[in-house]
């Protein structure tokens, strides 16, 4: 990579989603319906989001097998991401197929078993992470995921070690990968999820986590989420940013009140790829704002972090304005502002 900037690295999985064409109808006997394969999963929806606001970010991906490969490789170059990060493998691309209910919330059915996506070793890992990372983001379902998960953490605890980047981490739970059949097969439980999610969260700088991820995690905890977000915080995270649907955002800092930040209104096309919008709006503005490390994130007063974490919400109500992961261009950030 040679941009002098300093780098957003997103490190995770690749899945390709199919999603329900409603328009197109489900044939005379509603048993055909249309779906249209959009690229997406964590990792590669904060990269695509991160890369059209102008950031310079790489993608830590195994890019799979298979004819939908070509369309994810190319869905992240046109948003301008580093296509360094990419690691050919030799297993198939993930697949998600996505329901849509009432309030545009998705629903997922998993084809993941022996994908590319899970088998991150060190060597791979050592060698597509660029040295001027910035920020590391991990998280959702590659992160907790054996074998790769251990690698991952690895990198995690040596990146932290070293103080030489913020280290941010998204649970991103998918239940029916975490637990149940399905999850039994790709080698998960909820009690290994949760320690493997443990090992990453202990050494994260920045914490993006959902109040349905916590509803997983800690059920008990859903229950005060202002409680359980200062509690997240005091544990040694310097930002931990609870989101809840359409609620006010949670912004916990240690030491510091609790700040709720209501996100704007827009008409919701649907909420896929909402919550990865927001990471990239935050980390978009965390390095215009020249943050970059621990101590860097712990200075910064909440006068300056605010109009950040609106922004990000901005990105994100905006993302949630189209179908899919298809979040804003920074012009279109820019007009919206105004």
């Amino acid at each position: 990579m040679t941009s002098d900037r300093p780098v957003l690295s997103v490190l995770g999985e690749l899945v390709v989603d199919m999603l329900p064409d409603a328009a197109a109808g489900a044939g005379p006997h509603g048993t055909t319906p249309h779906y249209v394969a959009r690229p997406g999963g964590n990792a590669l929806n904060v990269a695509v989001a991160a890369g059209r606001l102008d950031v310079p970010v790489r993608l830590l991906a195994r890019l799979g097998t298979g004819p939908l490969a070509a369309g994810l490789r190319r869905h992240v170059e046109l948003s301008g991401v580093d296509l360094g990060g990419f690691v050919p493998a030799t297993e198939p691309v993930s697949l998600a197929v996505v329901g849509l209910g009432p309030d545009g919330s998705p629903d997922y059915g998993f084809h993941v078993q022996g994908a590319a996506d899970w088998q991150w070793t060190d060597e791979e890992l050592a060698a597509v992470l660029p040295a001027g990372t910035a920020i590391l983001h991990v998280g959702s379902i590659s992160s907790w995921t054996p074998p790769g998960s251990e690698a991952i953490a690895r990198l995690v605890e040596q990146v932290a070690a070293d103080g030489r980047a913020l280290v941010s981490v998204d649970p991103n739970i998918r239940p029916m990968l975490a637990d149940g059949p399905v999850g039994a097969a790709l080698g998960n439980s909820p009690e290994s999820v949760r320690a493997r999610l443990e090992r990453l969260l202990s050494r994260a700088d920045i914490v993006k986590v959902s109040a349905e991820d916590l509803a997983w995690l800690e059920p008990d905890a859903a229950d005060d989420l202002d409680a359980t977000a200062l509690r997240w915080a005091d544990r040694g995270i310097a930002l931990v940013l609870l989101t809840d649907g359409g609620a006010p955002l949670r912004i916990a800092r240690p030491g510091r009140e609790l700040v709720h930040r209501e996100p704007p209104r827009v008409t919701v096309a649907d909420t896929v790829g909402a919550g990865d919008s927001l990471a990239a709006g935050l980390f978009a503005g965390l390095l215009a704002a020249g943050v970059t490390t621990r101590a860097a994130l712990e200075r910064l007063p909440d006068e300056e972090l605010l109009p950040i974490v609106d922004d990000a919400a901005l990105v994100a109500a905006l993302n949630c304005t189209r179908e899919g992961a298809d979040p804003p261009t920074r012009d279109e950030l820019v007009a919206a502002r105004r």
